[in-house]
């Protein structure tokens, strides 16, 4: 029975050195991706872009809602001295309208999403590339990104790797 408890307690001393052992070998990491895309310089240029064509889209549905304001306000006039023709052609146009305006707004929801994506995607990848490279050459195990809201803790041991990752974007 000793001998069985010696060979217990040396097999758990011996295993938790091993897991301490493995434990060294872990190097961790963190960044807050958000905090590295809004300083890069590329992000800027993007977002202006990016306005820009939700300035133009903006413009277009003013023109088209300026369009619509001016026909129902012709149709409000005139309602009590047109034909029953002609007042349901003019229903026709606005309800016409009204539907190409609705319409439009969707597609320039839609396009506006589409460009945000094509326009910023490229900067993301350019700052997720950099933060493997820093995270390959500085031997880390695993980096987490602070700014998708999964870590709920971080330890001491843990390094915060933005500078690194801001340097070799030659971001300072």
């Amino acid at each position: 029975m000793k001998n069985a408890l010696k060979i217990l307690i040396t097999s758990v001393f011996l295993f938790s050195g091993y897991l301490v052992r493995a434990q060294d070998q872990f190097k961790l990491g963190h960044i807050n991706s958000q905090e590295l895309f809004n300083v890069m310089p590329e992000k800027d240029s993007a977002q202006k872009s990016l306005e820009n064509i939700a300035r133009q889209f903006e413009n277009t549905l003013e023109e088209l809602q300026v369009e619509y304001n001016k026909k129902l306000e012709d149709y409000q006039k005139n309602v009590d001295s047109m034909t029953e023709l002609i007042r349901s052609t003019k229903e026709n146009e606005l309800q016409d309208l009204m539907q190409r305006i609705q319409k439009f707004q969707v597609q320039a929801e839609q396009d506006l999403s589409r460009q945000r994506s094509e326009l910023f995607m490229p900067i993301q990848e350019k700052a997720l590339k950099a933060i493997n490279e820093v995270a390959e050459e500085n031997g880390f195990t695993y980096i987490f990104d602070l700014s998708a809201g999964g870590v709920i803790y971080s330890a001491e041991n843990t390094e915060d790797i933005l500078e690194l990752v801001k340097k070799k974007l030659g971001l300072e």
